[in-house]
């Protein structure tokens, strides 16, 4: 079953962990974990006024969770949103009578509403900002006559055109949605902008239409409009018509694109467009978990060209991407490689080496922050100069190490170490309570503890000598810090039964007996036991299931 059980609810209100069970645990499975805790926990099992209160209490804990999943459609709920979805407003109209499925059919209409409200309130927010730089000077200085003038020896780096876009969507109704959007671009000196109003609605689950009014200083008026349908599962089509008027009269446009899923991870493409660059293009689309492949063709009037595209994806967690495309047409032959990667955790930074006959060589950097796009393209030289290539390569390479060692994982470390401690925090009333029912917990375990271990030690048992959870420190580099762990030697053997110790694959802080000692640490389980007679011992992480005692686990004599 999936769980939307967020960290605080693992930590304090995980109904699995604390009565010890999987979470695909049978009804009789929840009956015996919960008549055993209540043996444990009986109020009247204790004559002491303060353990009979602080048995009251965990026992209250232990007789919630088992109600909520002795109940189908409450565990239904609980399962996919933890037990703040018991209590979301709209659950009381809910039937209860119904099945766990109707139940979560319905609970997700009302949490669909909640987003759809949310939804009415949001812009969705998107920007492009492009600085072109003329970098040719670097490599293609004057050697003689210049030199002597002024400032000649210094390389002249300019920035020849910009490009800045930005557009924001405010959805009007669950079906109407009005983007607005604007760009200004200079190129040499020369400019202009532009100004488009686009009202988009969802005509049904297959299909949604377009209107757009556009107005500029370059290209006059425009009246667009785009419509998408689905015409079968795997198979779609968009068309696009456009008037544009300006002092030459109006020129239409049309496009329309045919898209079919060819497999599971291979897309189809067949374009047309006609109007002032009247072309057709056919690609192929393949993209994998570590792969994104593109070969595409166009016949068209000013361009015509063949290209692929190759991109390999390493599954690392900076989502490592290197890419290499070749592309040939009657403009010329254009080779483009480099790599992207992700620098935080919004940020993804890409650096493109292009270099092409007649174009020459450029450098194109690319930051994606969020949902804006920064955009740098250096034309480094109009000749293929193997320096040019080189520095192009070498020189962002560099940088990236240079900058990702003195600025980006000091700053992500110093975040991470932040966030930590926010939520460290955040919770320190919640674990302060946890850990006092923990030690409450002890307290009541102690007389079973001591049964349990005396039927162990008549038929050579399982008997655990010591048991640590928490966050060790085991790497060298790392001894300054200091370890955090907590003695769970009493509750580990108040579990065992007939020499046995079984624990689920869940976050053991919500045993009974235990609690978080480092909120947002990792953290493991190390416990050393006795059975028949031999030593063992053996370390597991936090959320892995366990079972001892394992033959694995037995410390040689020897060592």
């Amino acid at each position: 079953m999936a769980s939307a059980l967020d960290d605080d609810e693992i930590l304090h209100d995980d109904y699995y962990s604390l009565l010890n069970v999987r979470r695909e645990a049978t009804q009789e499975e929840l009956k015996v974990a919960y008549r055993r805790l209540c043996m444990l926990y009986h109020p009247d099992k204790h004559r002491d006024p303060e353990l009979k209160s602080q048995a009251e209490h965990l026992f209250n804990l232990v007789h919630e969770a088992y109600q909520v999943l002795r109940e189908p459609q409450a565990r239904a709920i609980y399962d996919i949103y933890g037990k703040r979805g018991l209590d979301v407003d709209g659950w009381e109209v809910v039937e209860r009578k119904r099945t766990p499925a109707e139940i979560r059919e319905e609970y997700e209409r009302l949490q669909k509403e909640r987003e759809e409200r949310r939804l009415q309130q949001r812009t969705n927010p998107k920007g492009t900002i492009s600085v072109g730089v003329d970098a040719t000077d670097l490599f293609d200085q004057y050697e003689e006559d210049y030199e002597d003038t002024v400032g000649g020896g210094v390389p002249h780096v300019e920035i020849n055109k910009m490009h800045i876009s930005q557009s924001i969507e405010a959805p009007l109704t669950t079906k109407d949605t009005a983007v607005l959007s604007g760009s200004l671009s200079t190129h040499n000196g020369n400019g202009g902008g532009t100004i488009n109003v686009a009202f988009r609605r969802v005509t049904s689950a297959s299909g949604w239409g377009e209107v757009e009014l556009g107005a500029g200083d370059t290209h006059g008026p425009l009246l667009g409009m785009k419509i998408f349908r689905n015409l079968t599962s795997r198979f779609f089509v968009t068309a696009q018509c456009a008037l544009q008027f300006s002092s030459r009269g109006v020129r239409p446009g049309v496009t329309t694109m045919l898209a079919r899923h060819l497999d599971k991870n291979t897309m189809g493409y067949l374009q047309w467009r006609w109007g002032t660059q009247s072309s057709m293009n056919t690609s192929i689309v393949r993209d994998t978990k570590s792969s994104h492949f593109t070969f595409a063709m166009q016949l068209g009037i000013p361009h015509t060209f063949m290209m692929v595209s190759y991109q390999h994806k390493f599954q690392d967690d900076d989502q490592t991407k290197i890419k290499g495309s070749v592309k040939s047409g009657f403009f010329g032959t254009v080779v483009e490689y480099g790599a992207e990667r992700k620098i935080s955790r919004h940020s993804v930074l890409g650096a493109t080496v292009s270099v092409g006959v007649p174009q020459g060589v450029s450098l194109k950097i690319k930051l994606n922050r969020a949902s804006q796009t920064y955009f740098f393209p250096i034309h480094l030289t109009d000749q293929l100069l193997p320096s040019a290539v080189f520095y192009a390569t070498v020189g962002p390479l560099v940088c990236y190490l240079a900058i990702q060692q003195l600025i980006i994982r000091p700053y992500v470390r110093a975040q991470k170490e932040q966030d930590l401690e926010k939520q460290q925090e955040s919770s320190a009333s919640n674990i302060a309570k946890k850990k006092q029912e923990a030690e409450a917990a002890v307290l009541l375990m102690q007389e079973s503890v001591r049964r349990i271990i005396e039927t162990e030690e008549s038929r050579l048992g399982l008997i655990i000598l010591n048991a640590w959870y928490g966050k060790f420190v085991t790497d060298n580099s790392r001894k300054h810090e200091r370890a955090k762990v907590i003695d769970v030697t009493v509750p580990l053997q108040c579990l065992v039964k007939d020499s046995k110790l079984i624990l689920t694959e869940a976050t053991k802080s919500g045993l009974p007996g235990f609690y978080d000692p480092c909120v947002g640490e990792e953290k493991s389980l190390k416990v050393l036991y006795q059975f028949r007679g031999v030593m063992h011992q053996v370390l597991s992480g936090d959320s892995e299931p366990l079972r001892i005692p394992k033959q694995s686990h037995r410390i040689d004599a020897d060592t």
